[in-house]
């Protein structure tokens, strides 16, 4: 046994300790969209610094804690706060927490992140469906001794965001009334955003959005055999696209204000992909 998932073993039996719990689908929720958590009937809340070798938030806007609970029937275990590479966690720790999750019995991820607009036909307030990302430019979560208890050496990637979820989401926006965007998601490193000639080289990759987490969380996810689906809330526009210098004040702002949007575009998703 790998001393990876003897250590995933170790957390989702401390998890087991403080709740029995069984979720069906898990929700990360990326920076100001935990307005979220107040749609779920919450049964057990578990702070990340409770369980031994976590890591643990230290972004603005990230509470640091699971939240068990359902959504309507649907139960749910939401991340609310994830870590990110750039907070100088090495990408094992990263993932970690998605991949707990999946120990935890899941077989649906919904991925959230703020991000920004490269596309100009974006506006901050958009909601974007990941149709599929470019992870090039961070360190690959897979990198290193192969976890096999969780999947292969060599995995396929060819439909990382599962093309049935994405249905879903279509519908779901349908359902709740809400225009959603559909495009390719870019995740960098970070902390410092993007200089406009990076922006400029992104779009030519075909980018038109991009943000600091989620593409190295869905290929974790896809390793370990879970179907993955992601909702990118554009908050502001990418350095070069507008003359407004960017600060993580106006991505707390701008998600604060499409809140209830969002909400409610996942209330709906979980709704039908938990039927």
């Amino acid at each position: 046994m790998s001393k990876e998932y003897e250590r995933l073993q170790t957390i989702a039996a401390a998890i087991r300790e403080k709740t029995d719990f069984q979720p069906k689908i898990g929700v990360v929720l990326g920076s100001g969209l935990g307005e979220f958590a107040s749609r779920i009937n919450v049964e057990a809340e578990i702070p990340y610094r409770d369980l031994p070798g976590f890591p643990v938030s230290t972004v603005l806007g990230h509470a640091g804690r699971f939240e068990f609970g359902r959504c309507g029937s649907v139960p749910v275990v939401l991340m609310n706060g994830r870590v990110h590479y750039y907070e100088g966690y090495p990408m094992n720790d990263v993932v970690l927490p998605v991949r707990v999750m999946g120990m935890l019995g899941i077989d649906t991820l919904l991925l959230t992140n703020a991000s920004g607009g490269i596309n100009t036909t974006f506006v901050p307030g958009d909601l974007m469906m990941i149709l599929d990302h470019i992870s090039s430019f961070v360190h690959p979560p897979l990198r290193g001794e192969n976890v096999d208890e969780l999947g292969t050496r060599f995995p396929d990637m060819s439909h990382i965001y599962d093309p049935g979820l994405q249905n879903v989401i279509r519908e779901a926006a349908i359902s709740a009334g809400i225009s959603i965007r559909e495009g390719i998601y870019v995740q960098t490193s970070g902390p410092q955003y993007e200089t406009p000639a990076e922006i400029r080289m992104l779009r030519m990759l075909g980018a038109d959005v991009v943000g600091m987490s989620t593409a190295c969380e869905a290929i974790a996810a896809v390793h370990m055999g879970l179907k993955v689906a992601g909702i990118s809330c554009v908050t502001n526009m990418a350095a070069g696209v507008s003359a407004v210098p960017l600060t993580h004040k106006e991505v707390s702002e701008t998600a604060a204000r499409v809140a209830q949007k969002f909400a409610a575009l996942v209330e709906a998703f979980i709704q039908k992909a938990g039927a």
